[in-house]
């Protein structure tokens, strides 16, 4: 019996097809027959004690792979299971074997025939351990032993999920993964699928099988040991909406691609099989709440740890890799880039060339277009020469055209009539494979793509300081300002970086090498036309709706033009603002402190126009690092800012005291300061007293607790302190602190509205509290609780009370 078929189907499968009763004689069976073999007997107390999937692992442990299948075979002959025996030998001798082979060539020659920078190299030396665990896990059984069957594996473009699947594929063709759950395996690229209009699944899997449609039925005969890959999902742009009527389950039945990729991920055809999703984070939770129970994945790309070996490994000298790596981690939004394998590969290799040539590294790597401008020209500029020829403008220039028109109509691959339709020939092609800023695409003949999307959005970035738009032979580009709306509106997801190259582009220093590049450019004009569009935003009554403010604020962070940045901060008044992580810290810092007009700033999903507020929502993978000073300091540059509200942080202990610094100067007015996390309360209870002007303190869904609350009210009955709204909902607070409370109820003499709702207050709680709302010298007007979460015994308390009093000051949430 061939060797070759053992790592394809394991044991397992055929275990499990044996009912209880043959289980049990393939057991007895199982302590004489491997003497008749010839072969070692089994420790008979582990195969009476084995379950199906244990006595697999026992029979390939003790025996060689054939001889473990001998006796398997032999018993199942005895048993009489000969169906079991014609499968297995079926398959050895047929189609699984062939097909196995086929997968091997095939994507060998894939793996082979793909570009390969140093990274590449790199990534198979350091990461191999690594990725095969990864593999291992990825349909692993859960802790309730239920088999995983579909998993989404998510990652930004280029962090390898294309690499990880091919990997993947040679892997199971060359029995080195899961040897024991899948018989079939069939990779879907849909950046190919999107090609077609009507198809059927049989024809999908035929694409690798071509012989005829008997051999497919009994491929598929056993659905559960099918994986189904599905890559690039996005590119198909279809979220699996379809109505359940609409669906197919017929394989064969030809129908649109999306109806028929929807039929197979929502388990219409071959419910039992496994899928396997890779895709950009684009819309993950569409795509998770229309499959069922997929388990998530995300590639990450290259942690910090990896980011610096890398350094090493191009820099090969380990001071010169350091200076390098210390400045590019200065640069929040660049060292995130980095996560990116053949970014941080294109940044290593922009600095090391930049480094060879004496230069100074620290003002390239201040700014992400610099680096990406030193890289391309350096790419495009002849070894050895001061300047490019003639050859390199064309080249470079025909790239930009090709790119521009790419980010206009959603195109990514490119044929060589898209190239040649933008002044790229045939005969330039092997240049730009060569210099390996264009790719040869997997999917397609004769079709190529950029190495990365950042690199196509640069250099269509660049086709606007060249070029006007109406000079592009495809009418589909627009202008410079339909560019800057989309861009800044967030209209297309895949516009990452594209208006922030624009703005990069107009330095003073980018436009130097444009100069030495091409001799001429756009760059004054753009930047008119620029102004020009943010002048007529401006002139709206609400400019903060006609943009995304933080997407204005990367755009005017990579320009760095002071006297720009001022004269575009100052039309607005009310921003907006919604911050993700350190990069969007630090940029959003460095334009806020221009809003000297500033009065309004919340989050986007705060309740319009319920507060005048500072709403800065969503910190929580913020460290709060250099910035950190420079962001609390925005308070102290808008003397017109009523209410600052900071909700979903997880402010650090410095972060807290630089913000009551900022608190405590007396340039702030009115302010309101709420959070969602761990706040110091006592440095906040230090502020009350020495700034007169708060007056709305929201502190709501943060873990207060008692203790906190004890350090709120000492600062709250200072005779300094004129809070009138106190906001303590969903706190953890129980009926200790009311003692507290009523503190500060009896001595304030202007609290007017207490929330204390979604708190563990008991009886003895709402006694001691009503005890001091009936004290003369109480003010307060509103206390609001959630009756409905409040005991019985307490509700009818509150009845009674309000019942002597109907102008009690309780209400209900």
């Amino acid at each position: 019996m061939a060797s070759s078929f053992f790592p394809d189907f394991g044991l397992m499968w055929y275990l499990e097809e044996l009912k209880r009763d043959e289980f049990k004689k393939f057991k007895d069976l199982l302590r004489k027959e491997p003497l008749e073999l010839g072969l070692k007997p089994l420790p008979w107390g582990e195969v009476k004690r084995a379950t199906r999937e244990n006595l697999a692992k026992l029979l390939t442990v003790n025996f060689e792979e054939e001889q473990a299948w001998n006796v398997t075979l032999s018993i199942f002959h005895k048993i009489g299971r000969k169906d079991l025996c014609e499968k297995a030998k079926k398959e050895i001798t047929g189609h699984a074997k062939t097909y196995q082979a086929h997968i091997k060539e095939k994507f060998s020659n894939l793996w082979f025939q793909e570009a390969r920078t140093r990274i590449h190299e790199y990534l198979d030396q350091e990461n191999a351990r690594k990725e095969q665990e990864s593999l291992q896990r990825l349909f692993a059984p859960k802790r309730t032993g239920k088999w995983t069957r579909t998993v989404i594996l998510l990652g930004p473009q280029g962090v390898g999920k294309t690499t990880y699947l091919v990997k993947l594929m040679l892997a199971w063709a060359e029995g080195n993964l899961f040897r024991e759950r899948f018989s079939y395996v069939f990779y879907f690229c849909c950046q190919e699928l999107k090609q077609l209009t009507k198809t059927s699944l049989a024809a999908l899997i035929s694409r690798d099988w071509s012989d005829s449609l008997a051999p497919l039925q009994e491929i598929t005969s056993q659905p559960e040991r099918l994986l189904f890959i599905i890559d690039s999902f996005e590119e198909l742009k279809h979220d699996l909406n379809e109505p359940e009527s609409d669906l197919c389950s017929d394989w064969t039945e030809k129908r649109p691609v999306q109806v028929v990729l929807s039929s197979l991920l929502r388990k219409k055809i071959f419910p039992e099989s496994s899928l396997l999703i890779a895709a950009k984070p684009v819309y993950p939770r569409k795509l998770e709440l229309s499959l069922d129970g997929p388990e998530i994945r995300e590639l990450l790309g290259f942690s910090e740890t990896d980011r610096k070996l890398y350094f090493y490994t191009i820099f090969r000298d380990r001071n010169r890799a350091m200076e390098a790596f210390r400045l590019v981690r200065e640069n929040k939004q660049l060292f995130c880039m980095c996560q990116i394998p053949v970014l941080c590969w294109a940044v290593c290799t922009c600095l090391k060339q930049e480094m060879d040539k004496g230069r100074d590294l620290a003002p390239t790597c201040q700014h992400t277009t610099s680096i990406f401008t030193s890289f391309i020209f350096g790419l495009f500029t002849p070894k050895g020469a001061g300047c490019p020829d003639q050859q390199s403008q064309r080249l470079l220039k025909g790239l930009c055209f090709l790119a521009a028109e790419g980010m206009w109509t959603d195109t990514f691959v490119f044929s060589e009539e898209d190239l040649e339709r933008n002044g790229l020939c045939d005969s330039d092609i092997p240049a730009l494979l060569g210099l390996k800023v264009l790719q040869k695409c997997r999917a397609f003949e004769k079709s190529y793509a950029f190495i990365h999307m950042c690199i196509q959005e640069f250099c269509a970035a660049m086709f606007y300081l060249l070029s006007r738009h109406a000079q592009h032979p495809n009418p589909a580009v627009g202008s410079l300002e339909a560019l800057l709306l989309t861009f800044l509106k967030r209209v297309n997801v895949y516009w990452i970086y594209l208006g922030c190259f624009l703005f990069g582009l107009l330095r003073e220093e980018e436009q130097k090498k444009l100069d030495a590049f091409f001799g001429i450019h756009l760059a004054q004009e753009i930047q008119q036309k620029c102004h020009q569009f943010l002048q007529r935003i401006a002139e709206n009554e609400h400019p903060w709706k006609q943009v995304d403010f933080l997407a204005l604020c990367y755009c005017l962070y990579e320009m760095r033009n002071e006297d720009f940045v001022q004269w575009a901060m100052d039309f607005f008044q009310a921003v907006k603002l919604s911050i993700i992580d350190d990069a969007d810290l630090v940029v959003s810092a460095y334009c806020l402190k221009h809003c000297s007009g500033l009065r309004t700033l919340w989050s986007q999903n705060t309740t319009e126009g319920r507060c005048s507020g500072c709403v800065l929502r969503f910190l929580n993978n913020v460290s709060f690092p250099r910035g950190s000073r420079l962001f609390f300091e925005v308070l102290t540059h808008s003397p017109h800012l009523k209410c600052l509200n900071l909700s979903g942080t997880k402010l650090s202990r410095n972060a807290v005291k630089l913000l009551c610094e900022a608190l405590n100067n007396p340039t702030l007015s009115d302010s309101v300061a709420k959070r969602d996390g761990h706040l110091f309360e006592n440095k906040l209870a230090s502020v009350l007293p020495v700034n007169p002007n708060l007056r709305n303190l929201q502190l709501g869904y943060n873990d207060i607790e008692d203790t906190g609350v004890k350090l709120l009210c000492e600062g709250l009955t200072h005779p300094s302190c004129r809070l009138e709204i106190l906001g303590l909902g969903e706190c953890k607070l129980t009926s200790a602190c009311c003692q507290d409370i009523s503190s500060v109820l009896t001595s304030s003499k202007t609290l007017r509205i207490l929330n204390l709702g979604g708190n563990a207050l008991d009886l003895s709680g709402m006694v001691v509290l009503c005890e001091a709302l009936r004290h003369p010298e109480c003010t307060l007007q509103v206390l609001s609780l959630k009756k409905e979460e409040l005991d019985e015994e307490t509700q009818r308390f509150l009845m009674d009370e309000e019942k002597k009093n109907p102008k009690w000051p309780i209400i209900g949430e």
